[in-house]
């Protein structure tokens, strides 16, 4: 098997991979960098121009593995899109809401590059979707009469996310994508296989760092709603950050349970962008397919409230309230970032981090920020003292490095290779599996280098 990482960047980004052995052309995911703009944020896809792909896997529906994919689509008309039916349902309102980011940013920044792919280009990649059904395997053929075995498997990431199987010949390559095995509140843990593999394709994005001991994600939710608590009590209004896809649902969900125990301040609740669009988007998934546990009562039960529309967001209500927002790192000009403006000079005040942030992003950087510091808004020409409290909650939809090193050796595979993960974690999963896999070969690749695996 040939294997080309297209992600120009490395890391967590663009993420694409080109899988070729045999008479199969397959390309799994074709996200968008959220790093940089223009075409710079398409993966290198005039790399696969002059191949015909036969299958395009997506693995799940955030933009760093979605973003690219009518691009993709248009190079290679005759290829078939396979996905999960809950990712099926996703997809087109995730690409519409990119594609009216773009808008606003050619207008706003002068990326005349901008929109890297048209409302129809979305809808007829729609029509192209094959939608497979978890454990179910499928069986594609070549024109000379190879077949190609597709099996994909719940991952527990965000709903719709799948782990790969690919079967060709006596060849069994296995591709974790973005994996979670503890359960969420609006979704079970993964459920892959445990048969022994060739090839496997490892996420490596927590490789950084353990879970403190004595910690787990139950603790780290009782601690969030502990903190929820104790800024209330002290007078402040809380930010909470939140992914659109997955996390907002998630913790609007964790506040509706502890609600009904008697657990949540009365405080009101606000939520805004793309996250509470998607509410719809999670009951029909719920209802439809059972891929994920979410009813838009929660939202109701909630009594949760659209953000006030007062200029740059900057200007929110006096009273006490929980805003949950997008985006998760607060980037520049999103809900979160402008309501983080008017929130950080009180020191009553608190925000939540309940995901990864980029240490680039302002997220990440306003995490790094000492108390008292002064914090640019540069996308509003704001400044403000960060006097309010700012805390990060282990609540990610990835898995421990440990379970994941775990399960690796579990496989005993013949070949890994390491994606998506910064350079210090995959050099920990590099050196772990040297050490636990002895006889195994690990391999990092180089963006756009072709290796055979």
């Amino acid at each position: 098997m040939h294997l080309t990482d297209l992600n120009r960047r490395g890391g967590i980004d663009a993420n694409c991979l080109l899988l070729e052995f045999g008479p199969f052309r397959i390309a799994v995911d074709a996200g968008l960098s959220p790093s940089v703009s223009g075409n710079r944020a398409l993966p290198a896809f005039d790399r696969a121009r002059d191949v015909s792909i036969d299958l395009i896997l997506l693995t799940h529906c955030h933009l760093d593995h979605l973003g690219a994919m009518p691009v993709l689509m248009r190079q290679h008309p005759e290829s078939t899109l396979v996905m999960s039916a809950p990712s099926k349902l996703l997809a087109r309102r995730m690409l519409q809401n990119s594609y009216n980011v773009m808008i606003r940013q050619r207008e706003d920044e002068g990326i005349s590059e901008y929109p890297l792919f048209t409302r129809s280009e979305i809808e007829r990649m729609g029509a192209r979707v094959f939608p497979v059904g978890f454990d179910q395997p499928r069986i594609f053929s070549s024109a000379a009469g190879d077949t190609l075995v597709v099996t994909f498997h719940p991952a527990g990431h965000i709903p719709g996310a799948v782990s790969i199987t690919l079967e060709y010949k006596h060849r069994r390559i296995f591709i974790t994508g973005d994996v979670l095995f503890a359960d969420q509140a609006i979704l079970k843990g993964a459920r892959l296989p445990s048969q022994r593999v060739d090839t496997l394709v490892l996420e490596t994005t927590r490789g950084r760092s353990s879970r403190p001991a004595g910690t787990s994600r139950d603790t780290e939710v009782d601690r969030f709603l502990q903190y929820i608590r104790t800024v209330h009590a002290r007078g402040g209004s809380l930010l909470v950050p939140a992914f659109a896809l997955g996390r907002m649902q998630e913790i609007l969900t964790l506040l509706h349970r502890a609600k009904l125990r008697g657990e949540l301040p009365p405080a009101p609740v606000y939520a805004s962008g793309l996250g509470l669009d998607l509410v719809n988007h999670f009951d029909e998934i719920s209802r439809k397919t059972g891929g994920c546990d979410f009813r838009r009562q929660v939202v109701k039960d909630l009594g949760v409230l659209p953000l006030p529309e007062n200029g740059n967001g900057t200007k929110l209500p006096r009273h006490q309230a929980i805003y949950i927002l997008s985006s998760g790192m607060m980037v520049a000009k999103t809900p979160s970032y402008n309501a983080c403006a008017a929130l950080l000079s009180n020191e009553s005040n608190a925000v939540a981090f309940v995901g990864y942030c980029d240490p680039e992003t302002p997220g990440g950087k306003l995490l790094a920020a000492p108390i008292g510091a002064p914090f640019l808004f540069d996308a509003i020409d704001k400044r403000a003292n960060r006097l309010a409290s700012v805390e990060r909650f282990d609540l990610s939809s990835h898995a421990e490095r440990e379970e994941l090193l775990g399960y690796a050796v579990s496989l005993d595979p013949r070949v890994v290779v390491l994606t998506h993960g910064d350079p210090d974690a995959r050099q920990w999963f590099a050196e772990s599996l040297a050490e636990a896999l002895p006889k195994a070969t690990v391999l990092d690749p180089e963006p756009l280098r072709t290796y055979e695996v």
